[in-house]
């Protein structure tokens, strides 16, 4: 198994990256602690722990940085590039769940405080933790993950390797009760080291490689395009479409929204989910907020019966629109030819002026959340 700095600058050689400082020093950043972990010992069994034995446990690293900065290619290679059998991948809402049903499980058959009782559990057998995509944006998960993830790193020695979209004291912004994420986001910066990647490349943009976003009439076709552009910009294996992760986002209130497909900052809805139901802004904005990519399948043509979806969907898009959040869409119609007699008419020339406009190279190009 060749190192990760070998690994990385064959890619570059190939022409499959190109030259990026911030890359580079995170590649190297990277082998370095791959170094460690693999000079340092196991984690000591049972009988080590109660006699005081303990492990040694490198600072972990947050990498964050705008969409398609490589730094799901840079955890590829360090994941697959780790001499050690004590890691573990994990998709960071999948992990979140899993955490919550362990929760459940401790709460019926355990007494005492089930945080530490399931950050054990996770630990076991574990010295490093890699994720990709970490982002909070339910107050479920915000209420726990300070105290979680300080029983994971300070007493079970777990490394804690994770990607985000966003920098540490971004993460859960303007969500509700934050006062009790504050600590998460300090145990971050005092317990990992924070590398930035925001190179002049976009690799998901280009994987898209000029791809429409907006695909009409409705049919086979269509869908095959938003299909194929799903499984470039997550690097999803399009054999195991099946198997694509679901997500329950929170949308305040004490709602939960389902995200059929939720994978590395793109979401998947139905136009039937989001504007045939009775949603609001709110809805929208923590949409718009969570992921950098929608996908938006089929909407129809709308007519005055279809009012109060026309009306929903300017909301959407407007949401969308304000947080540069990318958009493809399969409909039965160009933006232009969707929504032609109706209440609020008038109004939806503006929103077929941002449906064209974000469209363009210069929004595709635009980070996620850029004023």
């Amino acid at each position: 198994m060749s190192g990760l700095v070998a690994r990385y600058e064959a890619l570059v050689a190939a022409g499959e990256l190109r030259p990026d400082a911030e890359q580079a020093a995170a590649a190297k950043h990277l082998q370095l602690l791959q170094e460690k972990l693999e000079a340092g010992s196991a984690k000591p069994g049972l009988i080590g722990k109660l006699f005081g034995k303990k492990s040694e446990r490198p600072r972990g690293i947050y990498m964050w940085g705008g969409v398609g900065r490589g730094k799901s290619m840079l955890m590829d290679l360090f994941h697959d590039t780790l001499a050690i059998t004590e890691k573990r991948r994990a998709h960071f809402h999948a992990f979140m769940l899993e955490v919550h049903a362990m929760l459940r499980d401790v709460r019926k058959t355990e007494s005492g405080d089930p945080i530490p009782q399931v950050a054990a559990r996770l630990a076991e057998g574990l010295r490093v933790l890699a994720f990709d995509e970490m982002v909070v944006n339910n107050s479920a998960d915000a209420m726990i993950m300070s105290r979680l993830f300080a029983a994971l790193i300070m007493d079970e020695a777990v490394t804690v390797v994770t990607t985000s979209n966003r920098a540490p004291n971004a993460l859960y912004k303007d969500g509700l009760n934050r006062e009790h994420f504050l600590p998460f986001i300090a145990l971050i910066e005092r317990e990992l080291d924070v590398l930035t990647l925001n190179g002049p490349v976009d690799y998901r943009l280009d994987r898209l490689g000029g791809m429409a976003t907006w695909h009409t009439p409705l049919g086979d076709a269509a869908t095959a395009q938003v299909r194929e552009a799903f499984f470039r910009l997550t690097d999803y294996n399009p054999e195991d479409a099946e198997n694509v992760p679901s997500a329950d986002l929170d949308v305040g209130g004490g709602r939960l929204l389902h995200v059929p497909k939720s994978l590395k900052g793109v979401a998947v809805f139905s136009f039937k989910r989001l504007c045939g139901e009775a949603r609001g802004a709110p809805d929208y904005l923590a949409i718009a907020r969570a992921y950098h990519t929608v996908i938006l399948v089929g909407i129809p043509r709308l007519g005055p019966e279809n009012k109060n979806e026309a009306a929903r969907f300017v909301t959407l898009i407007d949401a969308l629109y304000e947080h540069k959040v990318k958009l493809l869409v399969t409909a039965d119609a160009d933006p232009e030819n969707l929504y032609q007699t109706g209440d609020g008419r008038f109004e939806f020339d503006r929103t077929i002026s941002r449906l064209q406009e974000m469209q363009s190279a210069d929004y595709l190009a635009a980070g996620h959340g850029e004023d």
